[in-house]
């Protein structure tokens, strides 16, 4: 014989879902969710992706003021210098730091003569590395500008993301020759995108690590 209070029970079950407010919170979920899932794929789709990139400073070249028989050189490539160290001597010339840095190149051969000018010993000033991408010129470029928002992963640190921002835009292409021809197809031109970072809070960068990284133009 059926329960009367079963009977009872489930039409109440049933018409839950059919009360206004509760459709109305249903509606209110799904417009939300909607909503999110437009703001998640615009900012998906909006981002410009730069898988060509590299830690990067500006190389320092140090060398003779005048024409000189290479002595001898005081430091090696990966030496940590600072600013007023002896780093060569060529002739009577004694070639010092003039800021705290990495030695990256000597051209380190005793009876060489360096000519005035030329590089005896190269290096970087660790707090200007920076993230340097090469984009080409149809791939977002246009969307990019100074001071846009950027994520990065270093391939020597896996999937850990950093952050950063736009800081150059390179004005010229990195090919500037000029080059003309009777085909309708030109060739792509691509810039450097250079990104800074909070260098003195990442020491373990190196000059030359491989880079991947995301810009969100604003």
């Amino acid at each position: 014989m059926e329960n009367p209070a079963t009977n009872q029970s489930a039409p109440k079950k049933q018409g839950m879902f059919r009360k206004p407010w509760v459709q109305s919170l249903v509606g209110i979920i799904v417009i939300v969710l909607l909503l999110a899932g437009g703001i998640a794929y615009k900012s998906l789709s909006a981002r410009v992706a730069i898988d060509n990139s590299i830690i990067s400073a500006p190389v320092i070249a140090i060398g003779p003021q005048t024409a000189g028989i290479l002595q001898t050189v005081y430091v090696k490539p990966g030496d940590i210098v600072t600013a007023g160290q002896t780093l060569a001597a060529v002739g009577t010339e004694t070639l010092t730091s003039k800021i705290n840095g990495v030695i990256i190149e000597t051209k380190n051969t005793p009876g060489q003569v360096f000519a005035s000018g030329s590089s005896v010993v190269s290096m970087i000033d660790p707090l200007e590395l920076r993230v340097v991408g090469t984009l080409d010129e149809n791939k977002g470029l246009s969307r990019i500008k100074v001071g846009d928002p950027v994520s990065f992963t270093v391939d020597a640190f896996g999937s850990i993301s950093y952050v950063g921002i736009v800081d150059e835009i390179s004005p010229t292409s990195k090919d500037t020759s000029v080059i003309f021809s009777i085909s309708d197809k030109r060739p792509t031109r691509q810039f450097d995108i250079k990104v800074r970072y909070d260098a003195a809070a990442h020491p373990e960068f190196r000059n030359g690590m491989s880079a991947k990284m995301k810009v969100f133009p604003q």
